[in-house]
């Protein structure tokens, strides 16, 4: 049975745990190539790859935080060097801090704010 993916090279922004590892996962399933994707998870990365590879699929972990313009560049340039090409880009990466609302500052707001923005507006 052909995977409706099969040949198709996947880049998953914030890939090593939660939504990017299961999109990961589930492109891989369908039979893309996968680039995971992580900023400072590197064995989380490992871990979604050695899951992937496991099951028969292709995929490498690639360093990069994306709220960094160069960083962007090497993502895709080491994409392009270790699969030839990209056909998918899900932007999953994003700004979090997991702490009780209680302890949330205006400092520690403005910070996520800015991180926020120059994420996601540039």
């Amino acid at each position: 049975m052909t995977k409706k993916l099969a040949g198709k090279v996947a880049v998953v922004t914030g890939a090593s745990k939660g939504i990017g590892a299961s999109i990961a996962s589930h492109l891989a399933n369908e039979g893309a190539s996968v680039v995971v994707n992580y900023s400072t998870s590197k064995e989380g990365a490992e871990k979604i790859v050695a899951e992937i590879v496991k099951k028969g699929g292709k995929a490498a972990a690639i360093q990069a935080n994306v709220a960094k313009p160069a960083e962007v560049e090497k993502l895709f340039q080491k994409t392009l060097e270790t699969f030839g090409k990209i056909d998918i880009l899900v932007n999953n990466a994003g700004v979090y801090e997991f702490s009780p609302i209680e302890s949330v500052t205006e400092e520690h707001y403005h910070k996520i704010k800015e991180q926020y923005e120059l994420y996601y507006c540039g």
